[in-house]
């Protein structure tokens, strides 16, 4: 673990827990793991104020809301300098959910949800493949996402140092 601040196995633990249940009240967090409520929270506010950890998010079922389309859009940049310009125009599109800069085939890969096929193309057409400096894109819809989860990090708990 390549950090310059100090991590320990407590440390982790509770944010394996709040990974799994982010709803999940430090009383609860701090029973299991045998502490004080008052030590959840006090770890808590040192995680995120080193932006370990970067806030919470409620998840949702898209599908629920009408949102059938997942799709995943690799981009072809005319140039890799262009990426920062490029980005700040695709931020400004709202069904984009992930930016991502990328080695390889593509230089860009997104991630766009949609309520239908006819939406998706229009949101390709109208507003992601006229950006200046996109050369062309290549667009995958996703037909079902069979996992989803956090990353497990309480595998390498031997290579934290303990206080």
């Amino acid at each position: 673990m390549a950090l310059n601040l100090e991590i320990d196995k407590l440390d982790l633990q509770i944010l394996s827990m709040l990974m799994e249940d982010a709803q999940k009240p430090y009383t609860e967090i701090a029973k299991a793991l045998d502490v004080s409520g008052g030590t959840v929270h006090v770890r808590m506010k040192k995680l995120m104020k080193e932006n370990v950890v970067k806030g919470s998010h409620l998840e949702i079922d898209a599908s629920k809301l009408g949102y059938d389309i997942c799709a995943f859009v690799g981009m072809f940049l005319e140039k890799g300098s262009l990426y920062n310009k490029i980005v700040k125009q695709l931020e400004a599109i709202p069904e984009i959910t992930e930016i991502h800069y990328t080695t390889g085939r593509y230089g860009i890969f997104l991630k766009i949800i949609s309520r239908n096929t006819r939406e998706l193309r229009s949101i390709l057409n109208d507003k992601v493949q006229p950006i200046e400096g996109i050369q062309r894109t290549e667009t995958f819809i996703s037909l079902e996402e069979s996992m989803k989860r956090p990353i497990q990090i309480l595998e390498d708990l031997d290579k934290i140092k303990t206080r």
